[in-house]
């Protein structure tokens, strides 16, 4: 398990390298001067280059990328052009919105797909299962940000069930937060659901059909036992696989639907941010995110080799 831990713990840090020069360098080569920006278009020649050469935008590429590296990994990080702030702090409030948001999707969509799927790959094409393909089919048809609107539209606008959009606080109002995350993660979880208990169901239909499993039926243990015990464990992997893709998307990619529902989290930040030209913001966003990612897959990793121990070996 140490050996298999340190070779994933060298991959790590490997991607995240080659994550932070490319963010690095294709927001270099973006166009936009910061210093022009934080100064407006009536700074002089001389002011705009003391700027330049204050923030170190007048060195060369690898010295600004090692000191972007440097102020990370020391705490420091990089200044906000328009909120005048470290985008440390900014990404610190934002991932409180975000974060929940993910989780709580991902929640919904675990406790919609695996049930299901289970229960179609048990009752393999019998109504039950052509109901279920029926309905993720239709998931995955459904494009998020308009499942949304309509959640807003029914439950928000005409019941009343929800807010309509927006985020009190977690100090200001913990219970208003909560339910103003639950629509918007909705949305998120079910069409997630889809694609995960249609790989629930595949996954769950290949294993039963293995030796072990036929063996466990043949002993006259219970369904339960069988179904839940031996084939969902390993079931699980091509699912986790998937589950962890998801959930790095959602920290990354929820921008749609937080602009649906105005929630102030990561994907408005990095949205508003590249309409304001805010480099730095941008470029420590798109980092975090894509490390958030690469983590993300990292601990999946890490479950496969609880879940089934011989993908050490391998």
């Amino acid at each position: 398990m140490v050996r298999y831990l340190i070779k994933k713990l060298i991959t790590l840090f490997l991607l995240l390298f080659l994550v932070s020069i490319t963010v690095f360098s294709v927001l270099f080569v973006l166009p936009g001067d910061p210093a022009q920006i934080m100064l407006g278009i009536n700074a002089t020649p001389e002011t705009l280059a003391n700027l330049r050469a204050e923030l170190g935008l007048d060195k060369p590429f690898f010295i600004q990328y090692l000191n972007w590296i440097t102020n990370l990994l020391t705490g420091k990080g990089s200044q906000s052009i328009n909120y005048k702030m470290p985008v440390y702090d900014l990404i610190v409030s934002r991932l409180a919105v975000t974060g929940p948001l993910a989780l709580m999707a991902m929640f919904f969509a675990v406790i919609l797909s695996l049930p299901f799927g289970i229960y179609a790959a048990r009752h393999q094409n019998q109504p039950g299962d052509v109901m279920v393909m029926f309905f993720t089919q239709l998931g995955l048809a459904t494009p998020e940000f308009w499942l949304g609107i309509l959640l807003m539209l029914l439950l928000s606008v005409q019941f009343g069930w929800f807010s309509a959009g927006g985020f009190p606080g977690w100090s200001a109002d913990f219970s208003g937060s909560v339910k103003s995350l639950i629509l918007p993660a909705f949305a998120l979880g079910v069409i997630r659901a889809s694609i995960l208990t249609r790989l629930t169901r595949s996954s769950m239909l290949e294993v039963l059909r293995e030796d072990y499993v036929r063996t466990a039926w043949a002993k006259g243990l219970k369904e339960r036992t069988v179904v839940y015990v031996h084939a969902l464990r390993n079931a699980l992997i091509p699912v986790l696989t998937i589950m962890g893709l998801q959930l790095g998307q959602l920290l990354a990619g929820a921008i749609i639907i937080e602009n649906v529902y105005y929630l102030p989290g990561l994907g408005r930040l990095v949205f508003n941010a590249i309409g304001q030209r805010d480099l730095p913001v941008v470029r420590d966003v798109v980092l975090f995110m894509a490390a958030a990612v690469v983590m993300v897959n990292f601990i999946v990793d890490l479950t496969y080799a609880y879940i089934d121990p011989r993908i050490q070996i391998k």
